[in-house]
């Protein structure tokens, strides 16, 4: 008899350990990498086929704050940076702008569009396709995209200017304002005076 119970102990004991370590098993930095990859298929994140580690982890523990923002550029940004482990540089045609008139200039650009632009020390290691399918899922679906892997400048540089995108082109600087002269003094009064007129002391 009890041989026959110590039988069932064998037999039962990995289910038991499995249901007393459930919670673990729903915490992203706890269960195992199998595991949580077989979890984030459930949450749709976004992943990549080839995540794994704490990049994997870190995209499954998003996977319901992503869901919130998906379509906007924040979302997009940080999809991205959760595969790749880069925050892009995104460039839309949208904008939100207000006026105290009637008429005032549209915000954006007459083009819908986004840009994805991801800096990197080694572009060639990147893979376009993956980044590509990436953007096209978390985008706004209405919106046509674009995607551009280009080399990070050096340390301290701001390397060569992006190639023209959508959106409005940046405005122009406005010119210095020229500095006031200094306040000089009348000889014949003493006091001091300002641009010609007198000046209060």
């Amino acid at each position: 008899m009890q041989r026959w119970v110590a039988g069932l102990d064998d037999l039962l004991a990995p289910l038991l350990v499995t249901l007393d370590c459930f919670d673990a098993y729903l915490r992203t930095d706890l269960a195992p990498e199998d595991f949580v990859l077989w979890l984030g298929s459930w949450l749709g994140a976004e992943s990549g086929p080839e995540a794994n580690g704490a990049r994997l982890r870190a995209a499954v523990a998003a996977a319901a704050a992503l869901h919130r923002v998906r379509g906007t550029a924040a979302g997009l940004a940080e999809a991205v940076r959760l595969a790749f482990g880069v925050r892009p540089e995104i460039e839309e045609s949208g904008g939100a702008s207000w006026s105290a008139r009637p008429l005032g200039a549209f915000p954006g650009g007459p083009v819908p569009g986004v840009v994805v632009r991801l800096r990197v020390p080694d572009p060639s290691a990147i893979d376009r396709r993956l980044l590509e399918e990436l953007v096209a899922a978390a985008r706004p679906v209405h919106v046509p995209y674009r995607v551009e892997i280009l080399p990070s400048p050096p340390s301290g540089g701001f390397g060569p200017p992006p190639p023209p995108g959508f959106g409005p082109p940046p405005a122009e600087p406005a010119p210095p304002r020229e500095a006031d002269p200094p306040p000089t003094a009348d000889p014949r009064t003493q006091a001091l005076v300002d641009n010609g007129q007198p000046k209060e002391q």
